[in-house]
Formats: C-alpha cells, sequence, structure tokens
C-alpha cells in the first residue's frame, strides 16, 4: 500500500525559511510526479509546487516562485520543499501526493496522499 508521509513543518517568522520532506513508501517513487499542495482553513488544497517523474521538471505557482524549489531523492525515495521568505499566506497544511509521470498542480490528478505538516507563519 503505498504512503507518503511529511514532516519539517512548524512555526516561522515571515521571511524565515523551512524545508519539508515528504517520505515515500510501498512503491518506488521513481516515475512518479511528486506535488506539494497547502490548505489554509476555509480554503481550497491548492497547487504549490511540482516536480515530474519522467524528467525532473518543476512546475510551481506564480505565488511562490523565485522562494520554494522542490528536489527528490529517489535512492531514498524522499521529496523536499525547500520554502524562502514565507509570507504569512504562505501558511497552512502542506501535503504531498503522487501521480505517474505528469506534473501538475491539480489535486485531481494526484493518486496517493500524505496526511500533512502544518506550516504556521507568524511574528
Amino acid at each position: 500500500q503505498p504512503q507518503l508521509s511529511e514532516s519539517g513543518g512548524g512555526l516561522v517568522q515571515p521571511g524565515g525559511s523551512l524545508r519539508l520532506s515528504c517520505a515515500m513508501s510501498g512503491f518506488t517513487s521513481n516515475g512518479y510526479a511528486i506535488g506539494w499542495f497547502r490548505q489554509a482553513p476555509g480554503k481550497e488544497r491548492e497547487g504549490v509546487i511540482c516536480i515530474s517523474g519522467r524528467d525532473g521538471t518543476t512546475y510551481s505557482a506564480d505565488s511562490v516562485k523565485g522562494r520554494f524549489t522542490i528536489s527528490r531523492d529517489n535512492a531514498k525515495n524522499r521529496v523536499y520543499l525547500q520554502m524562502n521568505s514565507l509570507k504569512p499566506e504562505d501558511a497552512g497544511v502542506y501535503v504531498c501526493g503522487a501521480e505517474w509521470a505528469t506534473c501538475t498542480l491539480a489535486p485531481r490528478d494526484y493518486e496517493y496522499w500524505g496526511q500533512g505538516t502544518q506550516v504556521t507563519v507568524s511574528s
């Protein structure tokens, strides 16, 4: 049974950084696109950034371009989200998802999901 597990969330001041990790088990993530999504209270889940399972191409939402980067370590079955220059509007539960090959920011395209990790940006 494929499983994804996020870690690394926490409280950070505006302008600070966090690094989230998505650990995958029960399947070989090589070939799967991995996306990071976030959900704030009362809002729909939105795609933040993803990395292709085909060639490592990344795609990010305009709101995080230049601040967030995604990387993967297939040997460790992990994907990382480096978040810099965090803003209060970046707060929410961050969830990683997996879909075969294609990198999209649409939650409906993803097959497997983690439980999420909370990110709070506040002074």
